[in-house]
């Protein structure tokens, strides 16, 4: 009974066990080779441990790879935009340097240049005020004297920066300025439109009340000879009855600052700025032996034009010289008493003991003597280089900047820094009265060579460190009654 039972009890714990010998079984056929471990617990659970070599498919990596990837492509494109914005940047920067570098070269030359944006800018505004000009001429009722005035410097200005952008000579800056004037002065014609204008100025006539301002410097170009000729003078025939009264001539100094042996006439306008057609002048000298006499030849830049005749103070002398501008032929007269060789010179320059000037009036003198103690001396000239008569102020001379005459009143300036002058004191010769003012003169460069007054135009020449200038004058309204 015993084996019996001994018997069935074998048979029942193989029948539990066979399933987890089988097992064991086929993971031991399945890993044949391979590294593989096993046991049965206590409680007759069958434990397997297979380790099985590293040759499965590292999904994982894969997925931290890729995740890297994207990360550095995104990365990678932020660099590269940094670097497109960096490339931008670089050839802006690189352009404006070599514009700066072209214009630091032209200004150690001694020139004057600009992009070809500044001149694009300016046809652009002047497109606009030119535009607005035309509507203000169609909405007005008949003619308007400053409309048909606006007009017609709208068209010159744009003329005038074409041919300045053909050849290069020009100030962007004196332009501007200009274009900014007539806008404003475009603007008060709008708001006053249906009122009242003052008719315009009578070139050669007095009918006003005198100087009351001057508009800013319209630089023109700069002198033919350059740069290093910063002394002489330049204008155009002051007289008011003159056959070519657009004859434009320009004297610069010899390197002395002294002396003038020639000058450059040209007939118009457009050809004094394209430097075109000149005719070059020579002043009368004489050969002794080895030596010249250049007593014929000018002193200072005193010199202005009158009447198809050029008027200077002779070279080394108290003398007056008239050149015939035709002919050549040179007219010469002592100025009795007159201070010469700087006695009495104007405050920035050398050699101008001696200034001409001309207005409505005719031509004037302007000197020192020993007498005067300095002070200027007005000189009403003929034809014949006479003094008809001569006014002595209380001004003294090497005092001021320089001087010019308008309707026979002097008015002499001075300076209040190295780019403003005033001009401060005035002279009546028909009441013999004198005066203080304040118009304030806005200057370029620093010294005033010359300045004398056109009646022709009424603007004031100014030969200012090499460059010609010019400024428009403004009077006051006539109060004289009828």
């Amino acid at each position: 009974m015993r084996t019996a039972g001994r018997a069935s009890q074998r048979a029942v714990w193989v029948s539990k066990m066979l399933p987890y010998l089988l097992v064991v079984f086929l993971l031991q056929r399945l890993v044949d080779g391979q590294n593989v471990s096993g046991s049965v617990d206590d409680s007759g659970n069958c434990l397997c441990k297979v380790i099985l070599p590293d040759n499965t498919f590292p999904m994982h990596r894969m997925e931290s790879l890729e995740f890297t990837a994207y990360h550095l492509n995104i990365s990678v494109q932020q660099e590269l935009s940094k670097i497109q914005s960096y490339r931008s940047s670089f050839n802006l920067y690189l352009q404006r340097l070599q514009n700066l570098t072209r214009r630091v070269e032209v200004m150690e030359l001694g020139g004057v240049s600009y992009t070809e944006l500044d001149f694009e800018l300016l046809k652009v505004e002047i497109r606009e005020i030119e535009s607005l000009v035309t509507q203000l001429r169609t909405s007005m009722d008949g003619s308007n004297v400053i409309v048909e005035t606006l007009y017609t410097e709208i068209k010159n200005i744009s003329l005038m920066v074409n041919q300045l952008e053909s050849f290069d000579k020009n100030n962007v800056l004196a332009v501007r300025r200009e274009i900014m004037a007539l806008r404003k002065r475009l603007q008060d014609c709008e708001k006053n439109q249906g009122k009242a204008t003052p008719s315009p100025p009578t070139y050669g006539s007095c009918n006003h009340g005198g100087l009351t301002n001057v508009s800013k410097p319209f630089v023109v170009q700069l002198n033919w000879r350059g740069f290093s000729f910063k002394y002489g003078g330049w204008g155009k025939d002051s007289y008011t009855e003159a056959p070519n009264k657009d004859m434009y001539w320009v004297a610069p100094l010899n390197g002395d600052a002294r002396m003038m042996e020639s000058f450059r006439r040209y007939q118009s306008y457009d050809d004094l700025l394209l430097y075109k057609s000149p005719t070059d002048k020579s002043l009368p000298r004489l050969l002794y032996g080895s030596t010249y006499d250049y007593n014929s030849c000018g002193q200072g830049g005193g010199m202005i034009a009158f009447n198809n005749s050029l008027y200077y103070n002779c070279y080394n002398s108290r003398d007056m010289c008239k050149l015939n501008l035709e002919t050549s032929a040179v007219e010469r007269k002592t100025l009795v008493n007159a201070a010469y060789n700087n006695r009495f010179s104007y405050a920035a320059v050398t050699w101008q003991d001696l200034d001409f000037a001309a207005d409505e009036e005719g031509p004037w003198v302007l000197y020192s003597t020993e007498e005067s103690a300095g002070n200027i001396i007005i000189g009403k000239l003929n034809s014949s280089l006479f003094v008809e008569k001569s006014w002595t102020t209380t001004q003294y001379k090497p005092g001021v900047t320089n001087a010019f005459m308008i309707c026979g009143v002097l008015y002499a300036t001075r300076p209040v820094n190295t780019r403003r002058e005033e001009i401060f004191y005035m002279y009546d010769t028909k009441t013999s009265k004198e005066g203080k003012l304040s118009i304030m003169l806005d200057k370029m460069m620093e010294t005033v060579q010359s300045l004398s007054y056109n009646p022709n135009d009424q603007k004031l020449y100014m030969y200012n460190d090499a460059y010609q200038v010019t400024y428009d004058t403004i009077f006051s309204p006539d109060t004289t009654p009828n």
